[in-house]
């Protein structure tokens, strides 16, 4: 391998190293439990996002399904006209 894969794949599992550190961390440590306003805060985010992404997927297959993702066409204009 050339040093640039081999430099990002570092880069990389140094970040994965750094982001299971923090979980680690914050799941760890003590502190206040979550307040009734986060839990609703969490699942009306969740909520929020899972009815926008179901939604965008909907439309995707909703238009590749009618055929609004195919290219246009160009009739060129009859000359008799």
């Amino acid at each position: 391998m050339r040093a640039g894969p081999i430099t990002i794949i570092v880069a990389l599992l140094l970040i994965l190293g750094a982001v299971a550190m923090f979980a680690y961390q914050g799941l760890t440590l003590p502190g206040a439990p979550m307040p009734t306003d986060g839990w609703i805060a969490l699942t009306l985010g969740v909520v929020f996002s899972l009815i926008v992404g179901i939604g965008l997927m909907v439309l995707l297959f909703y238009s590749s399904r009618r055929g609004y993702d195919e290219p246009s066409h160009f009739t060129p204009e009859d000359p008799r006209d």
